[in-house]
């Protein structure tokens, strides 16, 4: 499938790498089908990544992996909400959270309450509100980054 973006040019995606939303991502129900972008120019995956809509080319999330942040991340989900998305066992569950990037990059967070879980083996996704009460919608991830890098003295 090729798609003009606004961010990444005109690109082609294989039907297989097609993630179907069947109810939208939140505040955009009307779009149901993504994709993942990563920078492929790096040698090793980076940390964040795009959710690209296929639906609509102005439309991309950042997005992170909430264990990249957060080590001990578990969201409790109700199993009904995920039934859409076909069996999910941790060998096809892959999970992110969206982020909300702003001009001051100290300010830069995290959606724990909301992420975007995805089933690797059916290509479905959902974002899901998680029972879990501690997880914030604005969970400011700079601070983490930052004390990650300074415990490893790379600051």
């Amino acid at each position: 499938m090729k798609a003009n973006t606004n961010l990444f040019g005109e690109i082609d995606i294989p039907d297989e790498k097609i993630i179907t939303f069947e109810q939208g991502i939140m505040g955009f129900e009307d779009c149901k089908k993504f994709t993942i972008i990563y920078d492929s120019g790096k040698e090793e995956r980076s940390s964040i990544s795009w959710l690209q809509c296929m639906d609509n080319p102005e439309l991309a999330f950042s997005m992170i992996s909430p264990f990249y942040v957060m080590e001990d991340y578990n969201p409790i989900v109700e199993s009904e909400w995920l039934k859409p998305l076909g069996e999910v066992n941790d060998d096809n569950v892959v999970i992110f959270v969206l982020m909300n990037i702003k001009s001051d990059i100290t300010k830069l967070t995290a959606n724990m309450k909301a992420p975007i879980i995805i089933n690797s083996d059916t290509c479905k996704g959902a974002q899901l509100i998680v029972e879990n009460q501690d997880y914030e919608i604005k969970y400011n991830i700079y601070d983490v980054v930052h004390n990650l890098k300074k415990a490893k003295g790379d600051c």
